[in-house]
C-alpha cells in the first residue's frame, strides 16, 4: 500500500520535488501519446517545461548524496536538464521539429523516467513511500 506520509515529513523541496516530477511524468506521457503540433500541444508542452524545470531547480536544494562536498552527479543533471530544455523549445521555435522531438523524448525517459527509477532505492524516500520503510 502506498504510503504518502514519509514523503510529506521529508525535508523540503522534496515533497515539492516529488511533486512535481509526478505531475511531469504523467503530462509527459500525455504529450508523447497525443497528436503532435497545434495551441493545445504547445501549451501542455510549455506546461511540461515549467514542471521539468521545476524538478530540476529543486533538484539542485536536495543534498541527501554527497560526493562532491554537498553536490553528487545529479545536480550535473539537473543543469544538463534546464539546457536541454531551453535547446529542445528554441528548436521548436526556429522549425526544427525533428530536434525538437529528440531532445523531449530524451528528456522524458533519461532525465525523468529513467533517473526517477533510482528515487525507489531503499533508504530514499519514494521507495518508503511505495513499499514501506
Amino acid at each position: 500500500m502506498i504510503d504518502l506520509s514519509p514523503l510529506f515529513k521529508a525535508a523540503a523541496p522534496i515533497p515539492f520535488h516529488a511533486l512535481a516530477a509526478l505531475a511531469a511524468a504523467g503530462l509527459g506521457a500525455t504529450q508523447l501519446w497525443r497528436p503532435k503540433g497545434g495551441r493545445v500541444h504547445r501549451q501542455l508542452g510549455y506546461a511540461w517545461v515549467v514542471l521539468m524545470a521545476s524538478v530540476a531547480i529543486s533538484g539542485l536544494f536536495i543534498h541527501e548524496i554527497r560526493i562532491f562536498g554537498p553536490f553528487s552527479l545529479i545536480h550535473l543533471l539537473s543543469l544538463l536538464t534546464l539546457a536541454s530544455l531551453w535547446f529542445a523549445v528554441a528548436r521548436a521555435r526556429r522549425g526544427d521539429i525533428a530536434g525538437h522531438r529528440r531532445v523531449m523524448i530524451l528528456l522524458f525517459w533519461l532525465a525523468l523516467i529513467l533517473t526517477g527509477a533510482f528515487t525507489f532505492w531503499p533508504g530514499r524516500v519514494m521507495h518508503e513511500v511505495l513499499l514501506g520503510a
